[in-house]
């Protein structure tokens, strides 16, 4: 797999000597680096930039994957379940390459407007304002339409010509074609488990994209990142984990989905700050995802076993 990615040629017409800086993927403790437009000036993007180092635990060789793909800009989908971290990895890498992160959070009312720009009034008059796709194309950074298939069809089809060889945004209405900054890169996240005839993505969409599958982590390294995230201690957290995963074979059975890592590191964080567990747990695993009542009762009956 790594073959694959690492030696597929999309590298785009107009720039075919892209490349990652060498500081870039050596990077640790080093601030990230100002973005500057080509004339050399603070770019808009400066208020996008990750400035301090996210916590991430691989569980894989994703980072590996990841850094290869942005090396020839090839644009990425992040595909798993809800809270296991597609996220905190776009950050984490943003950081790491030291790019700007601009992160749109995707809906059903989202227009291509509101992704590419339009003409907005004051009191001098008309003037254009840039969506944060152009703005992130014009300035060189990243950027994320987290869970893209909750967007319409017809709104994330504008994205396809930044996609592929072309790397161009055209603006219809400002009669502008923006070519891509070398740097820029669109990341695309969803979860499958809830995709449907109405809510998924083109096979046009799909196949301009590099995929990475996302999970809930092995048990031993979910509880480390449960204990890192909210302070909890190790036996606490793997019981919290233990339950999680009880839940987690219930999908399909009266869950629609089980319980997050991110929903574990809430419980954590109330466990740490004096709450009681099963309380705890009540309030930041049981009660979010089922209003069931024998459901309830099944998932009440798994945390006391545990505490």
């Amino acid at each position: 797999m790594r073959d694959d990615l690492t030696n597929r040629g999309y590298l785009p017409r107009r720039n075919p000597a892209f490349h990652v800086p060498a500081a870039a993927s050596a990077r640790s403790e080093a601030a990230p680096r100002a973005v500057t437009d080509t004339t050399g000036a603070a770019s808009p993007l400066d208020a996008y930039r990750v400035a301090k180092e996210p916590y991430y635990r691989a569980v894989a060789d994703e980072i590996a994957l990841y850094e290869a793909a942005y090396s020839v800009r090839m644009p990425m989908m992040l595909k798993g379940p809800t809270g296991c971290g597609k996220t905190r990895f776009v950050e984490y890498m943003a950081w790491k390459l030291g790019k700007p992160l601009v992160t749109v959070a995707c809906n059903e009312d989202m227009t291509a407007s509101d992704l590419v720009g339009r003409f907005l009034l004051d009191a001098n008059g008309t003037r254009w304002q840039d969506g944060p796709l152009t703005m992130a194309a014009r300035f060189g950074g990243i950027c994320y339409l987290d869970e893209v298939v909750e967007a319409r069809q017809d709104t994330t089809v504008v994205i396809h010509s930044l996609t592929d060889a072309r790397r161009v945004l055209p603006l219809e209405k400002k009669g502008e074609i923006v070519e891509a900054h070398p740097d820029f890169q669109v990341v695309i996240s969803y979860n499958p488990g809830y995709q449907s005839l109405m809510k998924d993505l083109k096979q046009s969409t799909k196949q301009r994209f590099g995929a990475l599958d996302f999970n809930y982590p092995e048990h031993e390294v979910e509880a480390e990142i449960v204990v890192h995230e909210s302070g909890v201690g190790l036996d606490a957290a793997k019981k919290l984990v233990h339950i999680a995963e009880h839940a987690r074979n219930l999908k399909g059975h009266g869950l629609d989905e089980g319980i997050s890592t991110r929903m574990l590191i809430y419980a954590g964080s109330l466990i740490s700050r004096g709450v009681a567990p099963l309380a705890a747990c009540r309030v930041a695993l049981v009660r979010p995802i089922t209003d069931d009542p024998d459901m309830r009762n099944a998932l009440d009956s798994a945390v006391t076993t545990y505490f």
